[in-house]
């Protein structure tokens, strides 16, 4: 994880270009260059680094001797790129994983230089010889990227939207700063000036497809068939294979752990691989709650029965809310669930970089996505429905929860790894009959369970719980975290304002005051950027209004146990 900047073709100073460049500055606390690139007018690049590979030759922008005419910013990690450097012999200079994305450009181009990444990737590069920018990111958006795109061909790009909204205001072009598309890039020329025009953007991996690279990895070729014994057995060995591409590095690796489905695999799996590759240091796994919340009880079993080093981070409803502000400047979002979701995830991140040396997080994000795992699919109309859904909102992540769980990782400067969003792994899944993907026998993530059924790795207890919200399972069953924030912004926001919030907020106009609330902290640091949001994540196929599954009437805690004690 790392911050990355460029501007190209803007006439201002130097130091108001450096400025905006640190606004991303706790992306990477390890180190900050600020470099105007020699020989080219107004083309300056900002990194800040948070150092995981090549302590000593990892500061970008990267620039090698046997590519004197390539310049490259990339925030990210390439699982490959040994691969990738043994299969075309290429002779790199450092021990930099970004480096081999230098030598697959100079050989193959843009198009086929992205496809071969197995990886989670935001770049900029810079081709002199030919006056090209090139832009990407990887297919689900893990690793963030905006762009400004002026009328007159000014070009700013930034890990984040802070890093550029100030650049906005100070320029007399239209323009606005928008997410980079997940799965894309794009191709600029560069004129002598600095300024710049697009020339080419396109996808160059759809999540549905298997990736180019799948020919170069360790797993090899996965068993045909759709019987349940070998789409089970497929499963649990890419599954693996995610996990174990993702120790990569040096610095102490670490794992939320929520004590849900999800985080409790991604878990259990890395305790036990560490153990195989002979990692000097035990797992610790940080899970966060007030003290009698079914998260932390989960977690608590968890981290006993897989014996990592465990972490429990306590937190009060008026501690939350208090943090809901910062959450919001480091979210560079309204959403209402992710906004709920992030503060837990906030304060568990701050503890971790403020009281531990893990730097590397893993996390589960993705698998609801992938696997169905939201309470209302159960209502889907049916299986093709529901398919469609899930490659929607992995579509979609970008906006949401990988937002959430990049910016609230990253502003305590750590980076962030999820499993379930190997290409590999979800392109296999999403190849599946649609059929074995929906929940069955009244139970969401049922193929995914079953994957792992027998074969104890968590307790069977945590392999069947149903589903919670990371914002709704932090507090007591009793009174979850949602409802502790609308009776406090009950008082906050007045009818008066509710009343004039259509007009007020034309654009995505809160409905309830809580996202009245969050609005307006977002226009008070963001104002005129609320299009950062298309829309509100929202269920489907039910009628709500409100994003908690408490609040959904296909969840009562009568159904909860039942599932619990009918499939452990």
């Amino acid at each position: 994880m790392c911050g990355i900047w460029a501007m190209f073709g803007s006439d201002e100073c130097l130091s108001t270009q450096c400025a905006d460049a640190v606004k991303i500055a706790h992306r990477g606390p390890d180190a900050f260059r600020f470099e105007n690139i020699n020989g080219h007018a107004n083309c300056c690049f900002g990194f800040h680094r948070l150092a995981i590979l090549d302590q000593l030759h990892g500061m970008q922008p990267l620039h090698v001797n046997k590519l004197p005419f390539l310049w490259l910013c990339y925030n990210g990690e390439i699982y490959n790129h040994l691969t990738l450097k043994k299969q075309f012999e290429f002779e790199c200079q450092t021990q930099v994983d970004g480096e081999v994305l230098l030598h697959l450009y100079e050989r193959f181009g843009i198009q086929k230089a992205v496809s071969l990444l197995d990886g989670t990737f935001a770049f900029v590069l810079l081709d002199r010889s030919q006056r090209k920018v090139c832009l990407g990111r990887d297919t689900y958006g893990v690793r963030p990227l905006f762009r400004l795109l002026t009328d007159d061909g000014t070009l700013g790009v930034s890990s984040e939207a802070k890093g550029l909204t100030d650049v906005v205001r100070a320029t007399d072009t239209a323009a606005k700063v928008s997410p980079f598309l997940p799965g894309h890039f794009e191709v600029f020329h560069l004129s002598l000036n600095g300024k710049v025009k697009s020339i080419e953007l396109e996808q160059f991996h759809e999540c549905t497809k298997e990736p180019a690279h799948a020919i170069y990895d360790t797993v090899g070729k996965l068993a045909a068939g759709f019987d349940d014994d070998t789409v089970k057995d497929n499963v649990r060995r890419l599954f693996e294979n995610a996990v174990r591409k993702r120790l990569m590095g040096t610095r102490r690796i670490g794992c939320l752990l929520s004590g849900g489905l999800d985080s409790s695999l991604v878990a259990a799996t890395l305790v036990k691989l560490a153990k195989q590759v002979g990692l000097e240091y035990p797992i610790q796994t940080f899970s966060i709650g007030s003290e009698d919340s079914p998260d932390i009880l989960a977690a608590r079993k968890v981290a006993a029965y897989i014996g990592s080093e465990h972490h429990e981070v306590n937190f009060t409803a008026e501690e939350g809310i208090q943090v809901v502000e910062k959450a919001i400047v480091s979210l560079e979002t309204y959403d209402t669930a992710t906004v709920r979701a992030s503060v837990g995830m906030y304060l568990v991140s701050k503890y971790i970089g403020e009281k531990t040396d893990s730097v590397v997080i893993f996390s589960g994000e993705g698998s609801d996505e992938l696997t169905q795992g939201y309470m209302y699919f159960h209502k889907a109309p049916s299986a093709k429905a529901g398919a469609e859904e899930s490659v929607r909102l992995l579509k979609e992540l970008y906006l949401f929860d990988n937002l959430r769980a990049d910016r609230t990782t990253s502003a305590h400067g750590l980076e962030l790894r999820v499993p379930f969003l190997d290409h590999r792994l979800t392109a296999y899944y999403l190849s599946l009959p649609e059929e074995m993907r929906n929940p069955r026998h009244g139970m969401e993530k049922y193929l995914l369970r079953d994957s792992f059924r027998g074969v104890k790795l968590i307790p069977d207890e945590i392999l069947w719980r149903r589903k919670e919200a990371f914002s709704d399972g932090v507090m007591s069953v009793k009174k979850p975290w949602y409802i502790f924030l609308e009776e406090h912004l009950e008082c906050v926001v007045s009818d008066g304002e509710m009343a004039n919030a259509p007009k007020l907020f034309p654009h995505n106009a809160p409905s309830t005051k809580e996202a009245y609330y969050y609005r307006r902290l977002f226009e008070t640091s963001y104002p005129g950027h609320a299009d950062l949001l298309p829309h509100f994540w929202m269920p489907r196929w039910i009628d709500a209004n409100h994003p908690s599954i408490h609040k959904l009437p296909i969840y009562t805690q009568k159904s909860m146990t039942e599932s619990g004690s009918r499939m452990g």
